[in-house]
Order: structure tokens, then sequence, then C-alpha cells
């Protein structure tokens, strides 16, 4: 029986009329819809005929979250009258529950992409609501963008439906061919905003971990919100191990604490969802909570101010969820949820004046995530390079080429980039290709059922408290009554059907098995030992097993998951397992090298004949006569690394150089330029044949760089002849002497004593540049600098006379400078001459 008061109770019904006739006119809606509204449930069963007296429709609902699929499905079912399986049903990884009379299917995003690819036209499917995109996951974004691209060719009859919980639709509206934005207006009551921070200092969150003090302080809060205000509480955490150590903390407050996530049990799920029991109660969740369940009751929301997102480092081939703080549109989510049916209030654990520094919204799933499954969708699609896809965000081009560079060495796509047999079969398996690769290179190895229950056990982390041994943690799996192993042997099982009868027989140790599949998904990660507990992993980067660990003495590891914390120069391993060196080069052997390596190292030439796997080396003797070709690549790396300073400089060298760098910068070309870079460029031009002959350092430091420079004096031309006279050594100044010019700064410098310029009116000039004259004291100290000497004359020489002529009386300070005979001796000495 319809539950008809219901149904009418759900704000959301007042925007029906626009949204049908938007997409009758333009086959494509925009919704948005505060949590709560009923555009989870109500809309689809309407847009399907099943209430309201429409035609009947088949409607596929895309949900981001398992958890998310199933409550919806329940819920429209249960509004029907009906249970789960007959009109309203769900399809998640691993379990269906839908018959042949089901018109409204909960899929996963996930889901919805496997049957795109199997049936571009989703044959049979009328709408498809793609629900809370505004969190902008990778996969909802992706299923947006081959739903636009079967609309646009082969289904224009197809409509389509974007569900958003904020009013941040206009992007979505443009992508979607400017359709309508249809917005409903919840029942929206005052919520107070407490701001709750710390007392004391909190670490900020790296990695994975969250300061222990904040989960105190959190729970701290919470208990302070159960005393201070009526009603249920909702508090969010980025995660299950914070939730856990949470709700461990509110032991014996008097409330029933429920703990709401990814991994919680159906059972715990329903009873959150199924509204208030006769006590109060604590809800502690996930960011599931903000949009894609509603849970009645709540009057008030404790926010820690923290959400998971993915990070990916590409250089060091580590990629993990990582915590961050939650941004300002999340925080308005979260909020709005104590203020669903009554006036709340929200515990917001950090101070007011940071609230305006955080980000506006999540960072989109496409810009920060590992988007080798993206891009093997794409490439199963046809557009390898997804130009051709309408994506809110591109792809960026480090991602993609990093991308696409797992794929073709797990063999899912050919040199063109286009999926090979191997790529499609590999994105029909749900899983991360490299999870495909090893489930079905594996099963060659170990045998299907093994193969499957690793990489069931490496598709979801397991709890932490199976420990990082991930041949103990599948054991824990095989034996254990948790939520955890009950998803595990779920999956272990759906993956053994996906085999069909590949790789059948099962041999050898599990502890072998259990290496040799992580070490075929994870081959940059295969790392041996270099000390008590570290490693190298073949990717270069170092990884260290924590104290305690039962892995620590191992001489191989296969490692599974391991995290960079930002100020750490190794990776902390969180699961791995133990393999020997056989493992490594069987499932790394794409990244083995073998030959002759030439190459600077520790300040000199290191030949050596060597034998790696990516970064580790296996096995290095010394090379006796390295190739020639290999041994100047060497020498170069080195001047690169080190500079032209390598070489032998005298001063006249450097002068030269000095000289030739100011021709450069003043005149241009046919002077050439000497700066590093440039004689590094042209190393053929001046450093040969001394380059070709040398074989180490020392041989470098014996070329004289001074005569090597003169090779790329302007000869052909003629004006290698006017180099002295362009920008000579030494000027001559009326005293006789020659004094030399310094090319080092902007102006050529003529640093001289003031006495040998007397009668001199006009600065000395340098390829037309006057100098900068450093004029000196009889005891050769600064006493002016002038690039004008007429205007020194006239107007600086005065006090400087007046200084001088009192600490140097023996020299001759004449009234009138440039009347006399310049000299560089006494009065005395001049009498006498």
């Amino acid at each position: 029986m319809i539950r008809t008061d219901a149904l009418d109770q759900l704000p959301v019904r007042t925007a029906l009329p626009a949204l049908e006739r938007a997409l009758d006119e333009r086959g494509a809606a925009v919704l948005c819809a505060p949590p709560g509204t009923g555009k989870t449930t109500l809309v689809p069963l309407v847009l399907a005929g099943l209430t309201g007296g429409g035609p009947v429709r088949r409607v596929l609902v895309a949900e981001p979250r398992r958890i998310a699929a199933r409550a919806a499905a329940r819920r429209m079912a249960w509004l029907l009258g009906e249970r789960t399986g007959e009109r309203v049903g769900f399809t998640v990884r691993g379990e269906r529950v839908a018959g042949p009379g089901t018109v409204v299917e909960v899929v996963t995003t996930g889901v919805l992409l496997q049957r795109l690819q199997r049936d571009q036209e989703l044959a049979g499917v009328d709408v498809v609501i793609l629900d809370e995109c505004h969190e902008r996951h990778l996969d909802a974004d992706t299923a947006a963008a081959f739903l636009l691209d079967v609309r646009g060719t082969i289904r224009p009859d197809l409509r389509l439906v974007a569900a958003s919980a904020t009013t941040d639709a206009e992007g979505w509206a443009r992508l979607l061919g400017d359709a309508p934005v249809v917005e409903a207006r919840g029942v929206s009551h005052p919520v107070e905003v407490v701001w709750a921070p710390p007392a004391g200092t909190v670490r900020p969150p790296h990695g994975m971990r969250v300061d222990p003090a904040l989960l105190t302080h959190v729970a701290a809060v919470v208990r302070r919100a159960l005393a201070e205000r009526d009603g249920d509480v909702l508090c969010f955490l980025p995660g299950v191990g914070e939730i856990g150590r949470v709700a461990g903390q509110l032991s014996g407050v008097d409330a029933e604490v429920l703990q709401v996530h990814g991994r919680a049990p159906a059972a715990v799920q329903d009873a959150v969802l199924a509204g208030p029991s006769a006590g109060r109660r604590v809800v502690l969740a996930t960011s599931v909570a903000e949009s894609s369940l509603t849970v009645p009751g709540v009057r008030v929301v404790v926010d820690a101010g923290l959400a998971r997102e993915p990070r990916t480092d590409h250089a060091r081939g580590l990629s993990a969820l990582t915590t961050v703080r939650a941004s300002r549109a999340a925080g308005r989510q979260r909020a709005g949820r104590a203020g669903r049916e009554a006036p709340g209030a929200v515990y917001r654990c950090w101070e007011q004046a940071e609230d305006g520094r955080l980000a506006a919204f999540p960072s989109p799933e496409i810009r920060v995530a590992d988007l080798a499954a993206f891009a093997l969708q794409a490439a199963c699609w046809g557009d390898p390079g997804a130009s051709g896809l309408a994506l809110l965000d591109p792809p960026p081009a480090g991602a993609m080429g990093a991308a696409r560079e797992v794929l073709s060495a797990v063999g899912a796509v050919g040199p063109d980039g286009r999926a090979t047999d191997r790529g499609a079969r590999m994105s029909r398996l749900g899983l991360h290709p490299r999870l495909a690769r090893a489930l079905l290179d594996g099963a060659d190895e170990v045998g299907g059922r093994r193969a499957a229950e690793v990489v069931a056990l490496l598709s979801e982390e397991p709890p932490r408290e199976y420990g990082d041994d991930l041949a103990h943690a599948l054991r824990t799996a095989r034996r254990g009554g948790d939520g955890y192993a009950a998803r595990w042997r779920q999956e272990v099982r759906r993956l053994t059907r996906s085999l069909g009868s590949t790789g059948a027989g099962d041999g050898g140790p599990d502890d072998a098995a259990v290496g040799l599949v992580a070490a075929l998904a994870f081959p940059e990660r295969v790392a041996r030992a270099r000390g008590e507990g570290a490693f190298l992993m073949a990717s270069g980067t170092g990884a260290e097993l924590r104290e305690g660990s039962r892995l620590r003495s191992a001489p191989w590891l296969a490692v599974a998951v391991a995290d960079r914390p930002s100020h750490a120069a190794s990776a902390r391993v969180r699961l791995a397992a133990v393999v020997d060196e056989a493992t490594a080069r069987l499932a790394a052997g794409h990244l083995r090298f073998a030959g002759e390596e030439v190459r600077w190292a520790d300040g000199d030439v290191v030949a050596r004949s060597v034998e790696r796997l990516g970064a580790i080396e296996l096995s290095v003797r010394a090379l006796r006569r390295p190739a020639p070709e290999l041994v100047r690549g060497a020498l170069l790396e080195g001047l690169r690394r080190e500079g032209p300073g390598l070489l032998r400089w005298t001063r006249d060298s450097e002068q030269l150089r000095l000289r030739l760098a100011f021709l450069h910068r003043v005149l241009g070309a046919p002077w050439p330029d000497v700066s590093d870079g440039a004689l590094l460029a042209r190393a053929d031009a001046w450093l040969e044949p001394e380059l070709s002959r040398a074989a180490r350092r020392a041989d470098l430091g014996r070329i004289d760089a001074g005569q090597a420079v003169r090779r790329l004096l302007p000869w052909a031309s003629g004006d290698a002849a006017r180099l002295d006279e362009l920008a000579p050594e030494r000027i001559e100044v009326p005293s006789g002497s020659r004094i030399r010019v310094e090319y080092g700064g902007e102006q050529p410098v003529l640093a001289v004593k003031l006495q040998e310029l007397f009668g001199l009116s006009e600065t000395p000039r340098v390829a037309g540049v006057p100098v900068l004259v450093h004029l000196l004291s009889p005891a050769g100290r600064p006493a002016a600098v002038t690039a004008d000497l007429a205007s020194f004359w006239r107007e600086g020489y005065r006090g400087v006379r007046a200084e001088l002529r009192g600490r140097y009386p023996k020299h001759p300070w004449p009234e009138d400078p440039t009347t006399v005979e310049a000299t560089r001796f006494t009065s005395a000495r001049l009498r006498r001459d």
C-alpha cells in the first residue's frame, strides 16, 4: 500500500511540474534540492510513473556510494509499501536485488559505467538520474560524459537529470546543453552556529593521520551538545578509524551511539535511517551523511571540520586517501542537517576566523585522483585522450600521462592508446586496472580462488587490527566473523565468478601466493631491505615499517598500501607481503634494466655494469673500458650539475669570459653567449677535442678553459681581431698607467687613483658604454664613484679634495684638476723630476 501521507510531505513535490516540463521540452534538467526534500526518493517514483499517474518509464538512479544506493532503494520500496526487489531494486558491486518487474533501479556510478560499456544504448532505460552530482566524484563525472555522448549520437530520447543538493548548478546546466535548472525549496529551520575550537594546540592532519587531541576534543563537544541541547546529535568525522576512536570515548553517555559509514552493517544503517528510538542517539558519520543519507531526529550537528579526498603522488607511485579540511560548501551541508525538522545548532570544532580561509568547494576528484581507471574507461569508450568527452574539468595532462604508462605496463592499451582485448576484459571486472592485472595474471600463477582472495583484500583495505602483514590479514579474513570479513567473502565470490575457468589450479603456500599477487598489482612498490625495517622500492622511494612489525626482517616486500607524510623522507608501509627476488623479478620485469651504466655520481665518472629493478640495484661490477660516448655523456652531466668551474680557469681566462659576456650583452651577435647553459649547449664547439679525451674529473681540471673559450670568438667574420679594441683588458690612463678593467657588473669598472686622471675631462668608454670609475685615494681606498667624470670635476671634486688633502698632504691637490698633468707620484717627487 502506497504511503501517500509520507509522499505528500516531501517538499520536492512542488518542483515536479517544472521538472517534468523541462524533460518534455529539453530532455535534460538540473534539479537542485536540499537534503531531505525527497529528490532521491520521490522524483524517481514520479518520473517512473509509479506515483502521480504518469506513463510508466524505466528509471536508473546513480548514487556515488553503495550505502546510499541501498538506502535509497529501501526507502522508495517502503514508500510504495513493497519489498526491495519488486518495482524498486538496487545493484551495487557484488549485490543485486531486482527482478523482472523492477522499474526504478538504484545503482552506483561504477555499476552504471559498466552497463554503459556493455550497452551504450542503455536499451529499455528511459531516464537516468545522476544523484549528488555536486560531490564531483570521478565515476559520476565520467558517467555524465558518456551519457551525453550517447544522448548526442544514438539515444536523443534518453532523459537526463543531474540532481544536486546545492545551488552550484550553473556548470552542470552548461554541460547538459544549457538545460533548465529546477529548484526545490526545502523546509529550512534556523541553525545556530556555535564555534567550539580546541583549547590547546592541535597538529594539522597529514596523510590519514588525525591528531588524537582533536578526536578527544570532538568527543567532549558531543558531550557538551548532549547537555546543552535536545534531540539527536549527528557528528561528522573523516573516516572509519576516527569514528571508532570517538565512539570509544563516548562510553557511558546517556544516548545510543551509532556508527554510519560505508562499511557499517546493513542493520546499523537501517536503525539510523529508521528514526529516533525511545532514547537519544549520537550518530557518528562520515561525509556520506552530508547529502546521501537523511538521518531523522537530528537537532544538533557536531562538525570536526575534516574530510577525506584522494591524492596521487605520480612520481613515487603512491595513491591514497588523505585527510583535508572540509570545504565551506561541505560545512553548509553538514550544518543544514540540524535544521531539517526543527530549529537546531551546529558546533564547529574550529576557530571562526579560519572559516573564511577554507576552500569554497571540495576538489573535483578528476583533478587530484589517480586517473588509471578513468583512462581505461575512456580508452574502452573509444576516446583514449578523453578529448571528446564533455567534462566539467579536463583531466590534468600529467596525471593522464602517468595513467597511460600504467595501462601500457599492464597490457590494457596498445601503442595507439586504444584498449586491447585484455584491457576491455579488465574494464569489465569493476577493479582498478592494477588490481585487474593482478587478478588475471595472478590466477594463472596461484589459481583463481586465491588470486581473488588477495585482490579482494587489496580492493578494500582491511581494518588496522588485521595488521600490516597481508598474508596474516588473509588468514584473519578467512576465519573472521566481522563485517569486513563478510564483505570480503562476497567480493571473493564475485571475482571468482568473473574469472570463469581461468586459473583453476592452485599451488604453493599462501604466503608466496599473497606476495606474488600484491607484487603484480604494484610492481613499482616491490622493495628490498636496506636496513632493519627500512626498504627501497623500485620506484626509488624509501619505505619504513612500524616498530614491532613482523615484516621488518624480510629481505624483500611487495608493498600494497603506503603513504608518505609531507615532512617525511620515506613512505610508511601500512600493508605489505613478503616476497623473494624471483617474485620481484617476475612481477616487475618491465622495470628491469641490464647493461653498461656510465654516469656522474659523487663528483666523478662512475662506470659499471649494472642490473636494476627500477631503482633497486641487483648486481654491480666496475667497467674497465666503458664506451667513450657514454663517458663523454657522463662528463657533460657533471658539467651540467657542477658548472664549467670543473675546468681550469685562470684569472685571465675568467676575465676573457667576462669580456665576452659584456660584448654579447651590449652588442649581441656575433659575440657569443658564454653563460653556463650556453657553453654546455655548445660543448662540441669549444671543448673538443679535450672533452673526448677526458675520462674523469681530474681530466676536466686539466683543460685550459681560456684557450677553449677562444674557439668561440667570431674568427670567421674577422670580428675576433677587435676584441681588445671593443673590450680591452686594460685602459691606459693619463698618468701612463695601464689599469685593468673589471667586467663582472652591469657596467665595466675602472678602479684608479684620482691623481692619475688629472687632465681627463671625458669618461672612458668601452664598446660605447661609459665605464664606472672608482676613484681611489693615494692609499688605494675608495674615495668616489662616477660614470660622468666631467660632472665630478665640476661638482664632486671640491668635497673630495677638502677631505683628502689633509690626510695625504704629500700628494698634489690642485684647485682645477682639469688643467694639471696626471701623476702617480707625490708632490716632492714631481718637483725632483
